[in-house]
């Protein structure tokens, strides 16, 4: 008979399967699945009894109970032990007690082990030293999530009365939206300030010699030093006439190096990933959302199936604020840069990082390779595009922090001019001029060879510029005065690394929810993403206003920021949670029960009439702004009697134009309307009739280049954005984002070209060429023909993955549904043989006795 076995609860099925192999047969590891329990819909649908210490309603998900049942099954078979190895963060913790309650056994005593790589000897030492559930992490998390029922169904239901159904209001995806609607807001109101600067074209006054020309920009004026821009201090060159009076006397002054400066200037690596710092750098440099970047990251450290070693982690957990590094992780960067970069390479003591977040758990890493010896090169056969790329970042990333410093020489020239006075000055002697011209060059790339940060605004700090060899008191010749008009720049919205830098600096919500939030807030339609930066809607405007007029607290960032530091110090122990939430939701309900009386419908009226309602007969009714599901709009007062409507821009919305056809489905007429994504033939019997006539696709008249059969055709997804696939589908599934461009293939291997905002990219080999159709990054036929069928492959398994759950939903469906016509037929059955016990009865009781 086999030995009764080990419970070992995990989250997912991929770390269940990977950990099961390292503890060997006296354990069985078997997931959750995530979440198993949730807060249900008691207490007045809230799921909170906020009348008696905030008591939470716990329930099992519907697709929890079968995951519940097995683990139940499991125990039972086994040995009756349960060792829970969640997630090493707040949220492990709390599946951890769930699941230990759920199963019966006492959660103050249950065991629990945590660890921050999924490797052979990181899973053996922690389940070396289990402990147990730490209840003041427990109560952190569980504090959060009520927090967010109190404030996403009690504001909520506001918004769908008020404003529009399905709209939602969340503790920290509100004050999110409220950031990038303020940054919009600053950007409208921007006035550009014009100012100008001049550069002046130099070179040694050396006649022999060939031209070493440089730059030399204006600093110091007679009238003092110049400003750099208008929000400096210094006299600022307003207006072209001001700098035309330099311009002239620049142009004829003679020049002189004043000073020269040399120093050295040594910058040292980036710290190594957290979360946050993931995110940002995986957007800046790989285009990936948050999500993705999780995704992917789950992934690699779950386990990966490598040829000679098996399933193996091969990051680090990712959901951590620690910048810390093991030591013997440390000591294996160091053996790698010897081996692979030479001793130069090399650190004479470990470089070591404290995090700037008093709240990071030092006891946690930052995200790494497990073994930095797996090299991206190694790993490249393994792992698909994404995932490699995504590793290769990390990889590179955690090898340099364990670098020696990059080293540049930076030169600092200061140079004077002096001019004869002109017809008219003040000042009759001569006039000086001061200019500058910097340069640097690297003299050691140090931690550059292996990765360098990425940016999201501002010049390269690290760019090279070289200068000529020049002494003080070397006449210079000029060759070139360059006064150039600059105009002051708006700031700029906010990207997805943006935003994540932004929230994590304010302290707004933690690393680990970023890729919801920024999710939600698209899903719920309050923002869109043009060219990667995020813009406010209509509705994500008209919801910001409303939540700051009757919940400032809710939206106020300083005041979520204040309530992150208190769940923080439920976790250190240092605050009960019930103090918490009742400090919290006294106020809150207050503002709520104003908000029911005084939370109006968005509307603004305008100093104008209607121009339909007189030719309708009607007392015309005042045009007001009012929010529609597509965003604001003008509308009259008297509607639904007057049924005008034009846009935000002045053009007027066209009435819809009746057809001579009818509706298949309900045998009305059909018309054609304007919606959203342009005009469209629908029913005349909206909304009882939702029937949409699929107009005829537009084609490119560009040859599919997947199958060179079909053609590439406009198509929108069910999101509304456009793409571009093959006229064969489903036969051929070729789809691109970009537009195709028509007669002008690519230079390198004569596929199809796509063009983008600012560039263009092959879909045969990926090379990347500018506007201009010069080459700016070679391809890779091999590299980009694998891509693509790595993503078919993953597009295939995620709809056969879908079918298979919409078939089970199905099934399951089925299954109730009979279920319930046998109860019914059942409860039927057992009515009528009462009624007819009751009816024998009463007949028998009138039968008179003989």
């Amino acid at each position: 008979m086999a030995n009764p076995k080990t419970l070992v609860v995990v989250e997912s099925p991929a770390k269940a399967k990977t950990i099961e192999k390292y503890l060997g047969g006296d354990y069985a590891v078997r997931a959750s699945y995530g979440h198993i329990r949730d807060l249900g819909k008691g207490y007045g649908g809230l799921g909170v009894d906020v009348e008696h210490a905030f008591t939470p309603d716990y329930v099992v998900p519907e697709d929890s109970k079968r995951h519940v049942g097995e683990l139940k099954k499991v125990l039972k078979a086994g040995s009756g032990d349960l060792i829970l190895a969640t997630d090493y963060d707040r949220e492990g913790e709390a599946i951890a007690y769930h699941v230990a309650t759920l199963l019966g056994v006492d959660p103050t005593t249950a065991k629990r082990v945590t660890f921050t790589e999924i490797t052979r000897d990181a899973i053996l030492e922690a389940f070396g030293q289990p402990r147990a559930i730490d209840l003041k992490l427990y109560d952190a998390q569980e504090a959060r999530r009520i927090l967010d029922r109190l404030v996403g169904y009690r504001i909520s239901p506001l918004l769908w009365k008020k404003v529009r159904p399905g709209l939602s209001a969340g503790r920290v995806q509100s004050v999110a939206v409220r950031l990038i609607v303020e940054r919009e807001r600053e950007i409208r109101a921007f006035v550009p300030v014009e100012y100008w600067s001049v550069d002046v074209r130099l070179t040694p006054d050396e006649p022999a010699d060939p031209e070493q020309p440089f730059i030399a920009r204006l600093t110091q004026v007679p009238e003092g030093k110049l400003a750099t821009s208008p929000d400096k201090k210094g006299v600022l060159l307003a207006a072209e006439a001001d700098a035309a009076t330099h311009v002239d006397r620049l142009r004829s002054a003679t020049y002189r190096v004043a000073n020269v400066e040399k120093k050295e200037r040594k910058r040292s690596p980036a710290p190594p990933f957290t979360t946050s710092t993931l995110q940002q750098e995986a957007a800046r440099k790989l285009g990936f959302s948050a999500r993705k970047t999780m995704t992917l990251a789950q992934r690699l450290y779950e386990g990966i199936d490598i040829p000679g070693e098996g399933t193996v982690g091969l990051i680090t957990y990712m959901r951590t604020d620690s910048v810390n590094i093991a030591d013997t992780a440390v000591r294996e960067i160091a053996e790698l840069v010897k081996t692979e970069y030479g001793e130069r390479y090399t650190l004479a003591q470990p470089r070591r990082y404290k995090t700037r977040n008093r709240n990071a758990q030092e006891a946690h890493e930052a995200v790494r390779p497990t073994s930095v010896m797996r090299t991206p090169q190694r790993l490249a056969a393994t792992l698909d595009r994404d995932q490699l790329r995504l590793y290769t970042l990390i990889w590179q990333r955690t090898t340099a922090t364990q670098m020696a410093e990059a080293r540049f020489d930076q030169v600092g020239i200061d140079i004077v001019a002096a001019s004869a006075a002109q017809p008219g000055d003040a000042n009759a002697g001569d006039v000086e001029y001061g200019l500058r011209a910097t340069g640097q060059t690297m003299t050691f790339d140090g931690f550059i060879r292996v990765y360098k940060e990425g940016r999201d605004e501002g010049p390269d700090e690290d760019a090279e510029k070289t200068l000529p060899v020049l002494t003080a008191e070397q006449l210079l010749r000029m060759l070139e005065v360059l006064p150039e008009q600059h105009f002051t720049q708006p700031p700029p919205r906010y990207s997805e690394a943006s935003l994540v830098k932004t929230l994590e600096e304010l302290g707004i919500g933690r690393p680990s929810t970023y890729a919801s939030i920024i999710d939600t807030i698209q899903r719920r339609e309050y923002v869109t993403l043009e060219e990667k930066r995020f813009k406010p809607t209509d509705t994500g405007e008209v919801v910001t206003d409303k939540l700051i007029e009757h919940f400032p607290d809710v939206v106020d960032v300083t005041f979520t920021a204040y309530m992150e530091k208190e769940l923080d110090d439920i976790a250190e122990g240092d605050l009960r949670k019930i103090t918490m939430l009742e400090e919290f939701y006294g106020p809150f309900e207050r503002a709520l029960e104003k908000a029911e009386h005084s939370f109006e419908r968005f509307s603004e009226e305008l100093d104008e009439e209607c121009p339909l309602c007189p030719t309708e007969g009607r007392e015309p009714g005042k045009l007001e702004v009012k929010l529609g599901r597509y965003g604001k709009f003008v509308g009259c007062t008297n509607y639904p009697d007057c049924r005008y409507i034009r846009n935000m821009d002045g053009s007027v919305r066209p009435e819809p134009e009746m057809l001579d056809e009818i509706c298949p489905e309900c045998g009305k007429q059909l018309q054609r309307r304007v919606g959203r994504y342009g005009p469209f033939t629908g029913c005349s019997g909206y909304p009882e009739c939702r029937y949409i006539k699929k107009d005829p696709p537009v084609s490119t008249g560009v040859t599919c280049p997947q199958c060179g059969e079909g053609e590439l055709i406009e198509k929108r997804s069910r999101f509304g954005s456009l793409f571009y696939s093959c006229s064969r589908y489903p036969d051929c599934d070729c789809a691109v984002g970009n537009p195709p461009e028509k007669d002008r293939p690519c230079p390198e291997c004569g596929s199809l070209l796509l063009r983008r905002p600012k560039s263009l990219k092959c879909w045969g080999c990926g090379a990347e060429l500018d506007l201009e159709f010069n080459v700016t990054k070679n391809g890779d036929v091999e590299a980009e023909t694998a891509a693509r069928e790595a993503k078919s492959a993953a597009r295939a398994a995620r709809a056969a993955a879908k079918r298979k759950t919409t078939a089970k939903k199905k099934t399951t469906s089925k299954k109730k549904t009979r279920a319930k016509k046998k109860k019914k037929a059942t409860t039927a059955r057992k009515k009528a043989t009462v009624a007819k016990t009751t009816a024998t009865s009463s007949a028998d009781a009138a039968i008179p006795e003989a």
